[in-house]
């Protein structure tokens, strides 16, 4: 049951991670830098790919 517990935290935190790494890879100091040097801001990336970690996680402990 703990398990269970830790998993939907997980997917939830994921989320939001997600959620907080898209809006700032759409922020408009990001978009500014993409169209001059093409480069993707840092903590896109960490929200992003560490929001992708925490719900897969999450979902596969919640079997």
């Amino acid at each position: 049951m703990n398990s269970k517990y830790i998993s939907i935290i997980l997917i939830i935190i994921g989320t939001a991670l997600a959620v907080w790494g898209y809006n700032e890879y759409e922020a408009a100091g990001a978009q500014i830098s993409r169209a001059l040097s093409g480069d993707t801001p840092m903590e896109a990336w960490i929200g992003l790919v560490g929001g992708a970690i925490c719900i897969v996680i999450g979902a596969a402990r919640l079997k």
